[in-house]
Parts: C-alpha cells; structure tokens; sequence
C-alpha cells in the first residue's frame, strides 16, 4: 500500500468549516457533486455498450476538487484540463448534452467529434481546453495567462493537473516563467498517488512533497484535503484573492483518490498494483457521503430534498443519453472543418 502523507479530517474537517457557511451554498455543493458523481456512473454502467467511442477516465471520489474550486470562478475566468476532464467540465457550467455528444462522437458534441472525454472544450463557459499529454496543458494554460496580463484582462486562468504532470520538466519552467512575469494563474494539482498503475513512491522520492516544489519556484501554496468540498473552496477563494490582488501565480496541491482504474469504466484492484484495502479506506472519507451526513445531521438536507434532486438529475442524465444517441455523426464535409490551408484546393 501506498503511504498516504495527507488523508485530511474526514467528517471532523467538514464540521470545523461549516460556521463559515450558508445552507444554501452547501446545498449548492453537494447536489454539484452528487451530479457529477451520478453521471460519470452512468457513463461507467453504460460504456460496455460500445456506443461511446472514447477512451474515458472517471473522477469519481475527486469530485470535491472540481465542485470547490469552481464555485468561486467567474464564466471569464479561463479553465484547462489535462486527460481527467469529466468533474471540471461539468463545474465550470458545462452543457451535459454537448459532453456526452462528443463521448458518443457525433456532430454537436462540444468539440463536434474532434475530442472525446480527454480533450472536452467549450468557450461558452471557460473550458478552454485539454490536452492528453502529461503535463502538456501547462504551457498552454501558462501562455494564456500571459496574453490575460498583456491585454490587461482581469480574468485569472485556472489549470487541473495529476501527480505525474509535475515529473515533467515543462511544468516547472511554467512555474518559473508564471513567477518571473508574475502572471494570473491558478495550478491545481489532483494529488491521487497514481500514474496509470505506479503509485507516487516508485516515481517520486519519499518525504519531498509537491506543495514545497511550488514554494520553492516562489508560488503562494496550499495543500488540502481534496475530499472536503470546503477546505477546496476555501483554499481556492484565497489562492484567487492573493492572485486578483497582483501577487501572481499560486498553487494548490489536492489529496484525493480515485476509485475506478486510470481509464475505463472498472475498479480495478484485481490486476494487482493497489490493494483492496486501500481502495476501501479512502472510501471511508467519500467527500459525497460525508457532506450528505453532516447536512443531514445538521438538518440542512432532508429524505425528501436528496431523492428530488436524485430524480432531477436522473432525468437529465437520461435525456442527455438519448440525446446523445439520437444526434448525427459528422459528414464527411465536416473533415475540413477548422483545417487551414493557403490552398484549399491542394486538399481536395
């Protein structure tokens, strides 16, 4: 088993930062996370069916990590993703119709086919876009935040990475070049301990944590305990605030964990890599169970309330299914969509 250096306060963390907080809001987050959660479940039950032609990978026990750092964001502020773009998208205010269209390949889906799960994009809510490279969307995010500041725009660029991406060397010359030009920019770093089957200690040294690299290059760090949805939110409400202020770049790194495999549809503790066990204790800290425990012992939440947004989303899950399944699949006219040339007709 892994060595887990942060495994947060499980429902204790929760309780500690709820005086802080509305109902309404909480409220907010939770049927946030239960929607996320219900739907990449649904896409998991329904992938064996062939019908979604994309690779997919599920962020299902991160779900807190999306909901509570994009709550604060405004719609101009910009998001990217690497390959796990599912819980991000979906927070940021993304379309569930033009998602599971461009799972299911077809000609609306929000890249109109061109993308899949790991390169879901949609300017009309931020998401800028991903990228399936490890740690290839930090240049990309990083330049963004550089044509933010030189065209004087407030908006601040917020970028999801994994464990791995920071193995990169790319991701540390972002953060020196982020620093040195003092640009707005939020990195997030989804700490699970995996890369596909290794875990963090075959590829990273013991006792040196990603949050004190961050520091190091002179970024405003914090680590938290990715499966509290309030410690997520707080976190990023004042990495954003220190950025706004003119501070520069910051850096989150979120404990979390993910429980079906690196892709695909399936846990997959049965090939060896991570143990049972493992998997078992950190669903013990589900950050959707827990936040549905403390409001219902708080009596924000109630039977009634969780089953009506439970159906709620259910329609919507089943609608966007069918809508799915029921839009076209692009032409061949669509081939030479978005493709420049200074010879059009060199391409036939």
């Amino acid at each position: 088993m892994v060595d887990y250096p942060y495994q947060g306060k499980g429902i204790t963390g929760l309780l500690e930062l709820m005086p802080h907080y509305e109902p309404h809001d909480l409220k907010i987050f939770y049927k946030s996370m239960l929607r996320i959660r219900l739907i990449e479940e649904a896409i998991a039950d329904r992938y064996h069916e062939d019908h979604m032609k994309s690779p997919i990978h599920l962020c299902i026990g991160q779900e807190a990590i999306s909901v509570g750092s994009c709550y604060p964001l405004r719609q101009k502020d910009k998001v990217f993703c690497g390959h796990r773009t599912h819980g991000p998208y979906l927070a940021k205010g993304g379309n569930l119709n033009a998602m599971l269209s461009e799972l299911h390949c077809r000609q609306n889906g929000c890249a109109a086919s061109r993308g899949g799960s790991m390169h879901l994009i949609d300017k009309a809510v931020g998401m800028e876009g991903s990228s399936a490279i490890v740690a290839g969307i930090i240049p990309i995010a990083t330049g963004a935040a550089l044509a933010a500041k030189q065209q004087k725009d407030d908006r601040i660029i917020v970028v999801y990475i994994g464990d791995a991406a920071v193995e990169e060397g790319v991701s540390w010359e972002s953060l020196n070049f982020a620093k040195l030009k003092n640009l707005p920019i939020l990195y997030i770093c989804e700490n699970n301990y995996y890369s596909v089957c290794s875990p963090i200690n075959y590829r990273q040294p013991a006792g040196i944590e990603i949050i004190k690299k961050a520091e190091a290059f002179g970024l405003k760090s914090y680590a938290v305990d990715g499966t509290n949805v309030l410690a997520m939110h707080q976190a990023t409400e004042e990495a954003l605030t220190f950025i706004k202020q003119g501070h520069g770049p910051a850096f989150i790194e979120a404990h979390a964990y993910r429980w079906r495999g690196h892709h695909g549809a399936k846990e997959d503790t049965h090939l060896g890599y991570r143990d049972k066990n493992e998997l078992a204790a950190w669903k013990n800290v589900d950050p959707l169970s827990m936040l549905e425990t403390v409001l219902i012992d708080s009596e924000f939440l109630n039977t009634r309330e969780k089953e009506q947004m439970t159906d709620e989303i259910t329609q919507e899950i089943d609608a966007g299914f069918t809508h799915a399944l029921n839009s076209p699949f692009p032409t061949e006219n669509d081939l030479l969509t978005h493709v420049y040339s200074e010879d059009m007709d060199a391409l036939g």
